[in-house]
């Protein structure tokens, strides 16, 4: 009876292994799924990235005042007629910081 017993509890000690630490195990279960999880995440903001381009893509079909804005905010570019005014901000001592651009004559 001792034997058998014995020979049930390695047989036991080899199944548990496997389940814990064999291929398809618990431990392969745990890193799959966080795996999956840090996937799922980004797959939610390459979405969320995917929509806002949709959004521009339409809005620069749609009509020109998406490409003004484009044009305005990443071009510089001003209407004939505009005047473009720069504020620079203030230093410590109370002075409007210089411009790094070069003055004309």
């Amino acid at each position: 009876m001792r034997l058998f017993t014995l020979i049930l509890m390695v047989v036991l000690a080899l199944v548990q292994r496997q389940l814990w630490f064999g291929k398809n195990g618990l431990v392969e279960y745990r890193q799959v799924s966080e795996n999956l999880l840090r996937r799922q995440a980004d797959n939610q903001k390459l979405q969320e990235r995917n929509m806002l381009l949709k959004e521009d893509i339409e809005d620069l079909k749609s009509g020109l005042e998406a490409i003004e804005e484009l044009a305005r905010n990443d071009l510089g570019f001003i209407k004939s007629g505009e005047t473009f005014y720069r504020v620079l901000p203030r230093d410590s001592a109370g002075q409007n910081k210089q411009s790094s651009l070069p003055k004309s004559d």
